[in-house]
């Protein structure tokens, strides 16, 4: 097996990797930060997806495994005190993994230009001054005209992020779908959108058409210049994401952890 760390700049983080590195060396697994099989994430979410933009091109195997260096995050599945047994569980690997759908974002522009980009959590569409105006189309046919902020495009993992900050439902993951959300839409008698969260299955795509030059585009924690775009779909990426499942929580206690309770709580059957 070869490992990759992926790292922020934190001094509890930069600790927190050279003893990883002690302890990889001392059970013999490689350090490769160019052809991995799998990644260690050493910080937050935040550092999580920057690994994930970092190598999702890679190899479509490659597996994700997250060290927090506070809390557990939503990703995270291993506490900084627990390097040794993160190494263990890697003496003892046998490919385990749980998989995610990915969003698939493409900008066309007015020459008909393409340019695809994978988001782990969400992207957006927003007009940082004014209101953006633009032509929402489901599967090739306007829906509704839209008058607001923004919309959000959202994978089931990702809907615990700004899709649930715009009322949007939480999806399983096992779910292979996006959600698209409003971003402060405005509805009155004059324009009317329909106002709640959207569902679309993969094999559809939400295509959205601004009719203003100066809009905003993020996937994940990446801002897209958005110069000569006319469209955007957005639609479920052939491609997964696969996290190790070394002890990988499940998704419903991930979110009440985070959300609700704090996972010593007693369950109530």
């Amino acid at each position: 097996m070869k490992v990759a760390l992926y790292n922020n700049d934190q001094a509890q983080s930069l600790a927190i990797v050279a003893d990883l590195k002690k302890e990889l060396k001392a059970q013999g697994i490689a350090l490769d930060r160019e052809n991995p099989d799998l990644v260690i994430s050493v910080g937050g979410d935040g550092t999580l997806l920057g690994a994930f933009h970092e190598y999702i091109d890679g190899n479509d195997d490659l597996r994700f495994v997250g060290l927090h260096t506070g809390h557990l995050g939503f990703y995270t599945d291993w506490l900084g005190s627990e390097v040794k047994e993160l190494v263990n569980s890697l003496v003892h690997d046998k490919g385990q993994r749980v998989s995610y759908p990915l969003l698939k974002m493409t900008t066309v522009t007015s020459d008909g230009a393409r340019q695809e980009y994978l988001a782990l959590n969400e992207g957006t569409i927003k007009q940082p001054v004014g209101t953006m105006v633009a032509d929402i189309c489901l599967s090739g046919r306007r829906f509704e005209g839209f008058r607001g902020d923004g919309v959000a495009i959202a994978t089931p993992t990702g809907s615990t992020a700004y899709n649930k900050a715009n009322g949007g439902a939480v999806l399983h993951p096992s779910l292979k779908a996006i959600q698209m959300s409003e971003i402060a839409s405005i509805n009155n008698r004059v324009f009317r959108t329909l106002g709640s969260p959207l569902v679309v299955p993969a094999g559809q795509k939400i295509t959205i058409r601004p009719k203003t030059k100066a809009f905003l585009l993020t996937c994940d924690q990446l801002e897209i210049l958005a110069e000569g775009i006319e469209a955007v779909e957005f639609e479920v990426a052939e491609k997964e994401v696969h996290f190790a499942s070394f002890r990988h929580l499940d998704f419903w206690s991930r979110v009440k952890q985070a959300f609700i309770a704090d996972s010593s709580e007693e369950d109530v059957e």
